[in-house]
């Protein structure tokens, strides 16, 4: 049976206090899709580990602009590093965007729940992701990875709405080049030349190889992906309290005082992001809340 206990919430060496943001410098930028870029971090000054669970998020502040919730898209195992995997959406990522190597961000955190990649040990392990829902899980695939020997079957089922909308092109192929686990890819729509397949994610997970009964099945992306992917896996037979889904939503102070993440008894950033939903059910579907 999987964990459903409460997340230990690592921090890191120095923070005094969780609404502080502490300075980290940028040290290189990369490009993953039109709208969408990757940020490697370190601390401004000194050497001081950052320690994380995979699934956890931080708050990134640009100066004079604001901060934004972001999911840790990073090796837990790197503790010299931050990465963040971020779309260009609003005006604090717009203005994150466009800042060069060198440049100087807040950063508070880490903060919420984590995916129970430790506490999964011996069941096989289903990853269902839709678009920019790779990059909270991409830390839970390294440990997984890092620890194979310890878990049964593991398969990644990808999905995006183009070609060109899908993340870390070079390391899905890596990973489609192992022979430990199984990796899965599906767009929405492509042009002819699109060697791969072609439909929504949920479309993938009959070709899943695992015992349902035996399985802790993690997902990430929009909503409506959500809810269809669930209800696949609980027609596979899957456990209600071994699916966990993300639910980042109105995150805005990071650890539950504002109130904006509230949904329904729970807050997001806070009692989340990750939940398992039998703990969420009730809430999942609910628009107006």
């Amino acid at each position: 049976m999987v964990s459903n206990a409460p997340a230990h919430r690592p921090q890191a060496a120095g923070l005094p206090t969780p609404m502080l943001p502490q300075p980290f410098q940028i040290q290189r930028v990369s490009q993953e899709t039109p709208d969408t870029f990757t940020l490697v971090l370190q601390p401004a000054s000194g050497t001081a580990p950052f320690c994380f669970l995979p699934g956890q998020f931080n708050m990134l502040y640009a100066f004079g602009v604001g901060e934004v919730p972001i999911s840790i898209s990073g090796d837990p195992a790197h503790t010299q590093i931050l990465v963040h995997t971020i779309r260009a959406v609003g005006t604090v990522t717009k203005a994150i965007q466009k800042l060069k190597p060198g440049r100087v961000l807040g950063v508070r955190g880490p903060f919420g729940s984590h995916w129970p990649v430790a506490e999964a040990a011996g069941h096989d392990i289903v990853i269902v992701v839709g678009g920019l829902g790779l990059a909270p899980l991409r830390p839970a695939i390294y440990q997984i990875l890092a620890h194979r020997a310890e878990y049964g079957n593991f398969e990644l089922i990808v999905g995006a709405r183009t070609p060109a909308d899908l993340l870390y092109h070079k390391e899905l192929e890596r990973w489609r080049g192992r022979f430990d686990f199984r990796v899965h890819v599906t767009v929405d729509s492509a042009s002819p030349a699109w060697r791969n397949n072609v439909g929504v994610v949920t479309t993938l997970i009959p070709r899943a190889r695992f015992d349902p009964w035996q399985t802790a099945a993690l997902v990430c992306g929009p909503g409506v992906m959500m809810r269809f992917t669930v209800q696949e896996l609980l027609q596979r037979g899957v456990k209600p309290e071994n699916i966990y889904i993300s639910m980042e939503r109105n995150m805005q102070c990071g650890i539950g005082l504002c109130g904006h993440c509230q949904l329904g008894p729970y807050f997001i950033c806070k009692d989340g992001p990750v939940f398992a939903f039998d703990q969420i059910e009730k809430w999942f579907a609910l628009r107006e809340i």
